[in-house]
């Protein structure tokens, strides 16, 4: 796709996979194309794009991030005409205390990554890597980071204190909270389409994918969220435990002579629905199981419970509930997911229509029911798009 036209990019870097969009400047920007490149640092990695010509699925080699980069960058080279791009923006997990809002990259933010580069392993040096590559393959090109904390930055000081000595909120430990750029869509998407009333009110915001965290929203401001100072916490996910007993990492160095690393390793890459099932981290490959394996029978419902209570917790947190989103590959795609989540949950006034929800479509409750219950489909990349237009003031008079 050639255009002279000013365009910007959105670029989504994940632990297995790198997400990105291209879109025309405008008000708002429109989205031209999307693509991913799956399966980075497995077998089988695949580069898939869709949009203004565009439908091709290919084989690609990205043993890791690297590769992945430079096969996003040579296909921008190929296809798109880089007079055009403006600007590019990048997801940005972890902003540490300091960045709470969308920003230009400079080299001092770089250098900051950097030194945050231990609050996420997981994320941070992977992004950093991702962000000097683009600028040395477009040096003129001005990049934007979006840190996925921002949402959650003024969370209220109850929420944000974490229960050890003190010392070390002065070096940044707290409660961040993260899927930020996926429930700002979120909420900006339910006053679209409810009204910015229904938006102000109590809601609660359940992003169910690889990674997974619900968020309690009232007034239009985040309230509450489950994860914590990294993505590893809160609820269990597909490959990370979510909330543990602390004492279980001196129980295992004890008994198994773990490290700290091993630690690191077995609660991001070992556990959740993989651990607990010991075959699969896909949500679908274990309900097409459960019926014969009790491990994968036991991986959906621990999931499936952990999600509920921490409904009920974050409505307590509120005060009430009026509204609960449903949103990521899970939240968006598996009814019985959404169903089992919900049963037992009629004590808030939740109640789903099961035609509606089997149906999948964009309101899953009962009519006259207490508490909506919505089935949204994020789109972090379009809220990466609008923060470039915005901060590098694209698209405007």
């Amino acid at each position: 796709m050639q255009t002279t036209d000013a365009n910007v990019l959105a670029v989504n870097s994940g632990s297995s996979s790198l997400k990105f969009a291209l879109f025309a400047v405008s008000a708002p920007p429109k989205k031209l194309l999307n693509g991913t490149i799956q399966r980075v640092g497995l077998p089988g990695a695949t580069l898939r794009v869709r949009g203004s010509g565009h439908d091709t699925t290919e084989s690609v080699a990205a043993p890791d991030h690297a590769a992945a980069m430079t096969t996003l960058m040579d296909w921008i080279d190929e296809h798109c005409d880089n007079a055009s791009l403006s600007g590019v923006g990048h997801r940005v997990v972890h902003g540490g205390p300091n960045y709470s809002e969308p920003q230009r990259i400079t080299e001092a933010m770089v250098a900051e990554l950097h030194r945050l580069g231990p609050f996420d392993p997981e994320h941070l040096p992977a992004e950093t890597l991702l962000i000097e590559e683009f600028q040395r393959r477009y040096p003129d090109l001005p990049q934007v980071a979006c840190f996925d904390t921002a949402f959650h930055h003024d969370l209220p000081r109850v929420a944000q204190v974490l229960p050890i000595p003190r010392r070390y909120e002065a070096q940044g430990v707290r409660r961040y909270g993260f899927h930020g750029l996926s429930y700002a869509f979120l909420m900006k998407e339910l006053a679209r389409l409810d009204g910015s009333s229904v938006a102000r009110g109590r809601v609660i915001l359940a992003h169910l994918g690889n990674g997974v965290s619900l968020a309690a929203v009232r007034e239009g401001k985040p309230v509450d969220t489950t994860m914590s100072f990294t993505p590893t916490s809160g609820v269990p996910m597909s490959t990370r435990s979510g909330d543990l007993d602390p004492g279980l990492a001196w129980y295992l160095a004890r008994t198994e002579e773990m490290s700290p690393q091993q630690f690191h390793e077995m609660v991001n890459a070992e556990s959740g629905l993989l651990g607990i099932s010991e075959t699969s981290s896909d949500m679908h490959d274990l309900l097409e199981r459960e019926a014969r394996d009790v491990r994968a029978a036991e991986a959906v419902s621990v999931f499936c419970y952990e999600i509920t209570k921490r409904i009920g917790a974050l409505a307590a947190a509120l005060g009430g509930l009026d509204t609960l989103v449903f949103c990521g590959g899970i939240g968006e795609n598996s009814a019985i997911v959404r169903s089992r989540i919900c049963h037992g949950l009629g004590f808030l006034g939740i109640a789903l229509d099961d035609a509606r929800n089997d149906a999948g479509v964009g309101v899953i409750s009962r009519d006259a029911n207490p508490v909506a219950i919505r089935v949204i489909r994020t789109d972090e990349e379009q809220v990466i798009g609008e923060a470039v237009c915005e901060v590098l003031a694209l698209g405007t008079p």
